[in-house]
């Protein structure tokens, strides 16, 4: 992920937004969340080379992510390779780079679709030092893994793709790639969310970035704890490098005009260094954050307005 460091404007997503939803409070040690902590610490061990692109830590990377995959029990296309949809593209010294995707789904009541995606690829080995991507963007894949298992126990109303996406670091070309060739017709997606670092922040702050462009969808933000600071940003075109809009996967989405919701923190001081290790997360603001953007994921599902779900729940207390 390529972010700059400094700050934006950004409005705090209040507590009058929306309803509790109380089958994804965080408890701090629940089996999903030891998974979600256990999945990071696996993809950015330095067994996997730092996940670059085209590399034998890219392909061991799928092997694990396959394997979660299919006990998280999503489905996958029949136009694809199981779960892998190949790709190649060029880099500018001419040389052919091949990556994959890895694309499994849950089927849910309605056709209509909502991608959730996170890139599994980071930059390698430097010099001999391994760039083991913790935060980024083991982090955001990891987070996929655990939202994968929540829905396939619990059925969706939309169509749920989950797209852990290849070469994001050599821009975005793994989610230019889907978008070009997408397992389903455009029209049918409604949205992408997409994670890219989101586990490493001192402040307890996680930006939201796609309602300056689409405001309707901060109807759907609640937080049922105070932290994380969910905070709405660094989205405004007019902000120069300061818009992440199309500074990850959300961008291949964004240039087809499909709605997105970006979920990421603001550089920190391991960004893009070696020191991006599992034991340099903040491990409770992950699982806060992870909990957070899961309870906001299930309202978009069930379309729930967020103020009259929150007024709702006032009313009924004061009768």
């Amino acid at each position: 992920m390529l972010k700059s460091m400094t700050m934006n404007t950004c409005l705090t997503i209040s507590m009058g937004l929306l309803l509790c939803c109380s089958s994804v409070k965080n408890t701090g040690g629940t089996a999903a969340d030891q998974q979600l902590l256990k999945d990071v610490e696996i993809l950015s061990s330095d067994a996997y080379e730092g996940r670059k692109t085209d590399t034998k830590g890219a392909e061991m990377a799928r092997a694990y992510l396959i394997k979660r995959f299919e006990a998280a029990g999503l489905k996958t296309f029949s136009q694809l390779q199981g779960y892998e949809q190949p790709f190649s593209f060029k880099m500018s010294n001419d040389k052919q780079v091949n990556g994959k995707n890895l694309i499994g789904y849950i089927q849910g009541k309605s056709d209509k679709v909502i991608v959730i995606s996170a890139h599994y690829d980071h930059i390698g080995v430097i010099k001999g030092q391994v760039y083991n991507g913790a935060d980024d963007n083991a982090s955001g894949v990891a987070a996929l893994l655990k939202f994968a298992t929540y829905f396939a126990r619990n059925k969706p109303d939309h169509t749920l793709v989950f797209a852990a996406f290849d070469a994001e670091e050599m821009g975005l070309q793994g989610a230019k790639a889907f978008v070009a060739n997408p397992p389903v017709g455009l029209d049918k997606f409604k949205l992408n969310i997409n994670m890219d670092m989101i586990s490493h922040n001192d402040k307890g702050e996680l930006y939201v970035c796609g309602t300056s462009k689409y405001p309707g969808l901060k109807d759907y933000f609640y937080t049922s704890k105070p932290t994380p600071k969910l905070l709405f940003g660094h989205d405004d075109p007019a902000s120069g490098k300061d818009d992440w809009t199309n500074q990850s996967d959300q961008g291949a989405f964004n240039a087809k005009n499909i709605p997105f919701l970006y979920f990421g923190v603001e550089d920190h001081k391991d960004y893009h260094k070696a020191t991006d290790e599992y034991q340099n997360i903040n491990k409770t603001f992950f699982i806060d954050a992870s909990n957070a953007i899961l309870e906001v994921i299930i309202n978009i599902d069930k379309e729930r307005d967020a103020q009259k779900l929150f007024h709702e729940k006032v009313r009924m207390k004061k009768q």
